[in-house]
């Protein structure tokens, strides 16, 4: 058992069930990054949490991760590619560390996708841009897809 040290609910509003964002593209800024391993513990990703700050989604939350160590090569060079479209909305060239990249607005085009996993409808960043322009142009990089290759989104 745990204390809830007289927690009253007729004081707080219940929280509701999220859907996900509509595709789109939103005005956010990045509010938390951080390194991660993957399950595996072979590679590492970089978690970003971006907040809408404008718009009738404002306060809602989306994450990206962009894998930066994988055995992979191209899942790395597309992910570098993502990070390459951020840095460059957010004027952000060299960063020394991903907190350099918090609290400077940039527009994120969302999209939905189901998962894997629990066959839930969530939502992936699929670009960057800078404010006052489009995602689309700098969304992430297409890897080159050769005749009888997998592209990498269909591989399992």
């Amino acid at each position: 058992m745990a204390s809830l040290n007289g927690f009253n609910a007729n004081e707080v509003d219940p929280n509701v069930a999220f859907e996900p964002l509509p595709p789109g593209e939103y005005l956010a800024v990045v509010v938390a990054s951080e390194m991660k391993p993957t399950k595996n513990g072979a590679g590492e990703y970089l978690q970003l949490e971006l907040e809408v700050i404008d718009g009738p989604h404002k306060g809602r939350k989306v994450w990206d991760r962009l894998m930066l160590k994988h055995s992979n090569s191209q899942t790395v060079a597309i992910a570098k590619g993502t990070l390459s479209a951020l840095c460059r909305a957010v004027g952000v060239l060299m960063p020394r560390d991903s907190s350099e990249l918090h609290n400077l607005p940039v527009v994120v085009k969302v999209a939905c996708k189901k998962r894997d996993d629990t066959g839930e409808v969530g939502n992936v960043v699929k670009g960057y841009g800078k404010k006052g322009a489009s995602a689309a142009a700098p969304a992430r990089a297409a890897a080159p897809v050769g005749p009888g290759s997998t592209p990498p989104w269909k591989r399992t």
